[in-house]
């Protein structure tokens, strides 16, 4: 198996299959466009089982996902696709870059579900963007656009009654999409407190990567906790 690829949280290499990958996920902990950096013991296998949990629950509510087996405690197989350029942010309520650019304090809540673009470049910072911006730069047609919206959407619902089911409220959350082989679009890369701003639905304490963020402290028990919650709620 050869590497291919290496992220800030995942590694990508080759298998037997050119069809497939092996997807491992590390310690590591970035933020603010990897300006602030750790390590984090467990980070990857939390992630992990997360993702897997995540993308099992999507597979059978009908999302499809590049999801292909489970390995290891690290390690996943999934499917080989074309990453979108396009990163989409769904946000139910206001937080994070949202209150900076906006001034709304952090907490209020939407009417409806916001849905946001932003093109996948660290060099740029992950800028926002529209389907204007993707189709005239050539990283996603009006199509692809369209769907992506929809679906995010779709997800929004499953993932906010699902998290509310294990005392979770869904903030927002930020999901990659990819082409596989016939050309067809599904979620890729990982749901994981790294992407998923969770609040506990009763005391609102912070269980993500905000913790990180802002020096909260307990990083790892927060996600330890959001996992211990998803398990009980899967039985």
């Amino acid at each position: 198996m050869e590497p291919i690829y290496e992220g800030k949280a995942k590694k990508l290499f080759t298998t037997d299959d050119p069809q497939v990958l092996r997807m491992e996920y590390k310690d590591d902990a970035t933020a603010f466009n990897a300006q602030k950096k750790a390590q984090f013991e467990n980070k990857g296998r939390l992630n992990k089982a997360i993702t897997l949990l995540m993308y099992q629950m999507m597979e059978e509510k009908g999302v499809p996902t590049h999801l292909v087996a489970d390995v290891d405690e690290v390690n996943l197989l999934v499917k080989k696709v074309d990453i979108l350029m396009v990163e989409v942010i769904v946000r139910n309520l206001a937080a994070g870059s949202f209150c900076k650019r906006t001034a709304v304090p952090e907490g209020t809540e939407f009417k409806k579900a916001i849905v946001e673009f932003s093109y996948k470049s660290d060099e740029l910072g992950d800028p926002l963007i529209n389907d204007d911006y993707a189709r005239e730069m050539g990283i996603a047609t009006p199509e692809d656009c369209a769907f992506l919206k929809k679906q995010a959407l779709v997800i929004n619902d499953v993932m906010t009654g699902f998290f509310l089911e294990c005392g979770l409220k869904l903030v927002d959350f930020k999901i990659e999409f990819g082409k596989d082989v016939n050309g067809d679009i599904v979620l890729a890369d990982e749901v994981s407190p790294d992407t998923c701003r969770l609040w506990d639905a009763t005391t609102g304490k912070k269980m993500d990567k905000d913790r990180f963020r802002e020096d909260l402290g307990g990083v790892m028990e927060g996600y330890e906790e959001v996992l211990a919650r998803l398990e009980k709620a899967r039985g």
